[in-house]
């Protein structure tokens, strides 16, 4: 008996979602999409905000489904899309962030050096192109702007992609932020082809203003918020003092595939020329990696007698964490030279090891980068132009970047 593999998947945001493709169903299935499942979409949030637990499982189907919505709504338009086109682009879409390691965001650069999400996605579509035999040819072409139709690859990547229209309107949902919740369904509905190019007809507007201020508060509320913010830099140092120890031949508790990403400076050319893997290559030991590694390796590691690895693992599973102070100017030199010595005084660090205790840095927010990568409006005497041209209100703000800096250290530190 044949399996139906046009499932439908109730999704608390959208509602039932229809998978149209058995192929789709069959990448789905697949155990690189099933660890998705087991990474948490905004990694430490759930830390500040306790509804956020949804993963990049649940981000990924959902964007399948507006991907739908939008191939609908164009074609309704007379865009020209086949269905061997319309397949590609959705599978390009499912598997953008099959790359992402433990946390997501959080550890991005920790466990492999100099390496993107987005690289490490590509090639596990490769990977995943071969076990299919050809399969995603097309999906790999529109994810790296390869294919002749370019607003098939804006729909995957650009700054209006169903990719942001679905995570803002998720985590905003999750999160109980109201303030980044978008109208995905109206701009959808608006969206049009101009030039090869993806546009927004100008009733649909009104829209984009809210999405570019939306994801704005988002980025400060949620994504950049100050807690989640020391928490995450908290995170980094662990895998940082870990991996300082293992490196210098130090045993600690990790499954199989932490322990090779632990003990090597992994980069790029570790993966092209498959160094340090024994039975498995690095991608498969990649894809064991999930947030229950790290959970599990800190609830061990904060017994450890390594006091600054136990300090810093104790304090992100049971939520002691730094204290963080946000300012729109770098701290003063004497601030920060006068917490250097509390820290060295109180707790017998070493001037080398000072920045396992005392964190700083900077974070910046852009709502809208107004360079090659444009949002276009079609205007009703069919010309296109910019939203910050088209839009009757000053979004010039917006497309600002603002730098903030922070430093975050132990509570038990009062300075002022």
């Amino acid at each position: 008996m044949k399996t139906n593999k046009k499932k439908i998947i109730n999704d608390p945001v959208f509602g039932f979602i229809t998978i149209q493709s058995e192929f789709l169903y069959d990448l789905i299935e697949h155990p690189f999409l099933q660890r998705l499942r087991r990474i948490k979409q905004l990694g430490l949030s759930y830390i500040v905000f306790p509804g956020v637990n949804h993963t990049r499982f649940e981000h990924a189907i959902g964007a399948v489904h507006l991907m739908q919505s939008a191939i609908a709504s164009l074609r309704m338009k007379d865009v020209e899309i086949t269905e061997q086109e319309e397949e590609a682009v959705t599978c390009a879409i499912l598997l953008h962030d099959i790359g992402h390691g433990p946390f997501s965001h959080a550890l991005e650069h920790s466990l492999v050096e100099g390496i993107s999400h987005e690289h490490i996605s590509l090639m596990l579509m490769e990977e995943l192109n071969r076990q299919f035999k050809g399969k995603l040819d097309r999906a790999i072409q529109i994810f790296k702007n390869e294919y002749p139709k370019k607003f098939l690859h804006q729909l995957v990547a650009s700054q209006l992609d169903v990719d942001r229209l679905d995570y803002l309107r998720r985590d905003s949902f999750f999160s109980g932020v109201t303030e980044g919740t978008i109208g995905s369904d109206r701009i959808i509905k608006m969206l049009n082809v101009r030039n090869d190019g993806l546009v927004v007809e100008y009733k649909g507007i009104y829209s984009i203003e809210k999405f570019l201020i939306s994801r704005r508060l988002m980025y400060w509320q949620v994504y950049l918020h100050k807690t989640v913010l020391s928490a995450e830099n908290m995170l980094v140092n662990v895998l940082r003092r870990a991996k300082e120890l293992m490196m210098n031949g130090e045993e600690l508790f990790a499954t199989p595939a932490l322990a090779v990403f632990l003990k090597h400076h992994i980069t790029l050319d570790c993966f092209l020329k498959q160094s340090f893997a024994e039975k498995k290559n690095l991608l498969e030991l990649f894809v064991e990696l999930d947030d229950n590694d790290l959970i599990s390796a800190m609830k061990q590691w904060q017994y450890h007698e390594d006091n600054i690895l136990a300090y810093l693992a104790g304090a992100v599973i049971n939520r002691k964490l730094f204290r963080i102070k946000i300012k729109n100017s770098t701290f003063p030199a004497q601030r920060i030279q006068r917490m250097e010595e509390e820290i060295m005084s109180r707790w017998g660090v070493s001037r080398d090891k000072l920045d396992y205790f005392l964190i700083r840095g900077s974070i910046t927010n852009n709502a809208y980068a107004a360079g090659s990568d444009k949002i276009n409006i079609l205007m009703k005497n069919g010309k296109v132009k910019e939203i910050n041209e088209a839009s009757d209100i000053n979004l010039s703000s917006l497309s600002q970047t603002v730098r903030k800096y922070f430093v975050c250290y132990p509570k038990e530190l009062d300075i002022k």
